[in-house]
C-alpha cells in the first residue's frame, strides 16, 4: 500500500498544480524531500476519504501541471 501511494504522490506532484507549488514551497523552506512527499500522500489519503465520507463522486477542480 505504501508503494502505491509514493507512486501516487509521485504522479500528483507531475500533474496537480496545486500540489507541486505546496511541495515546492516546502522544500523552500528547508524541509526533508522525503517529510513533504509524506504530507503529499497524508492530503491524498484525506481526500479519498472525504469522498468516501461524503458518498459522492470526485469532482475534479484542480489546475493539471503543463
Amino acid at each position: 500500500m505504501k508503494s502505491l501511494l509514493q507512486m501516487c504522490a509521485m504522479t500528483i506532484l507531475k500533474y496537480v498544480t496545486q500540489l507541486k507549488e505546496c511541495y515546492i514551497k516546502k522544500k523552500e523552506e528547508g524541509k526533508n524531500p522525503m517529510l513533504v512527499l509524506n504530507n503529499i500522500r497524508c492530503k491524498l489519503i484525506s481526500r479519498v476519504l472525504a469522498v468516501v465520507k461524503r458518498e459522492t463522486s470526485y469532482i475534479n477542480t484542480y489546475k493539471f501541471a503543463s
